[in-house]
């Protein structure tokens, strides 16, 4: 008895610190929390840059690196990396007690991605990761739809009233000007990395910063240094993950420090465009639904939601979690990075309760193609650690803007 007991606490400690535990013959150690439903809501793999995410020309006198597919697809290394890590996800939940280690798991795993070519090859190349020679199906809305649960704003899933999150927007950030300041130093940094000086003209820290509705006043546009900025930062970190020669990574003058810092400008985007608290309730309509659904219900054991970091970060600031990972800028979400949310039971007491953990592979994992992951235990601020799971859904549920009679 000694024995599992001890067994069992390695376990415990073991998966607290985001190692899997290796198989322990003839024991089968008892659990007092076992984990019920899990769901996954994961960004998309490695891809190409998106249109427009990089200067049409070049702000430096050497060109942009090519890429070995087209714009905003997925690599065949991006696609390596999600089997990789959908492969650690096997071993993590099996060792948490909700799946056998191998074997096809049945109708125990749903797949949903949203409509992009690269969330449906990142949906595919996840469940053939997790269950190898199974054809998990990836469930999706046809190609180039919109998908209310991934991008509830472009659907109009909800009663979004751009003058409302422009002033919530501005409120907690304290303004475009203000949010720019904060990251002059990153700005500075990345002009450095462009070849830019002001001298040169034509500088990322140039451009008045406003944030204003969209034409069809259904979206924002965000206009201004962090905008410029945000996503050649996110260029050079895809550079650095595909495995670039590290003299195409910023040029050669883009070290693992110089990205790191760099992505806090990639992150200052989610500060407008999901973190306010009336942001997340709105990109967390149909998304936050989803999820409570998928734990409450009684269907698949495991439910995968294959988006954006948009979704995720959206959901982190629902739960007002912030996202901390060695070797990334505070929430900036990397290729493949994902939110975990389970319901367990205990077993002891009947009750059933919630955790959330942020899985993501560091920098080095990733552009190595590693099969190791990171596992932080994230606790819900307001809700005792593990969350009871009728207070999570109230206070999950509370912070979600209600869904259009069609969407719901």
């Amino acid at each position: 008895m000694r024995a599992v007991r001890l067994l069992t606490a390695l376990a415990t400690l073991c998966t607290a610190a985001g190692v899997l535990p290796g198989p322990v013959d003839g024991a089968a150690p008892t659990r007092a929390l076992v984990v019920e439903r899990a769901v996954l809501v994961m960004r998309h793999g490695i891809r190409a840059p998106l249109d427009g995410e990089v200067p049409p020309g070049t702000r430096t006198r050497a060109p942009w690196p090519l890429w070995p597919v087209a714009e905003s697809r997925i690599t065949p290394h991006g696609v390596r990396a999600l089997e990789h890590v959908a492969a650690y996800d096997r071993r993590l939940l099996a060792a948490h007690g909700l799946f056998a280690a191998n074997g096809c798991p049945g109708d125990g795993v749903r797949i949903r991605s949203n409509t992009s070519a690269r969330t449906i090859a990142s949906g595919r190349a996840y469940a053939d990761g997790f269950a190898p020679g199974c054809a998990l199906v990836v469930e999706h809305q046809p190609l180039g739809t919109i998908d209310p649960i991934f991008e509830p704003l472009r659907a109009r899933a909800t009663a979004f009233d751009a003058a409302a999150a422009i002033a919530a927007i501005n409120r907690d950030t304290g303004g475009m000007a203000a949010l720019a300041r904060r990251h002059r130093g990153a700005l500075a940094r990345l002009d450095m990395v462009l070849g830019c000086t002001p001298a040169a003209g034509g500088c990322l820290s140039a451009g008045a910063p406003a944030v204003g509705a969209s034409p069809d006043g259904h979206d924002l546009v965000l206009a201004g240094p962090i905008r410029a900025a945000s996503g050649i930062a996110q260029v050079l970190l895809l550079q650095e993950v595909e495995g670039l020669p590290r003299e195409h990574v910023g040029w050669g003058r883009a070290d693992a420090a110089t990205l790191k810092q760099l992505g806090a400008l990639h992150a200052a985007l989610f500060a407008v465009f999901t973190r306010p608290p009336y942001m997340a309730a709105h990109q967390t309509a149909a998304l936050g639904r989803e999820v409570l659904a998928a734990l409450s219900g009684n269907g698949p054991r495991l439910t995968v939601l294959m988006g954006h970091d948009t979704n995720v970060t959206a959901l982190a600031a629902a739960l007002r979690i912030d996202l901390k990972t060695p070797g990334y800028a505070t929430n900036d979400v990397p290729p493949g990075g994902a939110l975990l949310v389970e319901r367990l039971h205990d077993v002891r007491t009947g009750a059933r309760v919630v955790r959330i953990s942020y899985r993501t592979q560091s920098p080095a994992t990733l552009r190595g193609l590693g099969r190791s992951a990171s596992l932080v235990a994230l606790k819900i601020p307001g809700c005792a650690a593990p969350c009871p799971a009728a207070t999570f859904g109230r206070l999950f549920r509370s912070r979600l803007a209600p869904l259009r009679p069609a969407v719901s």
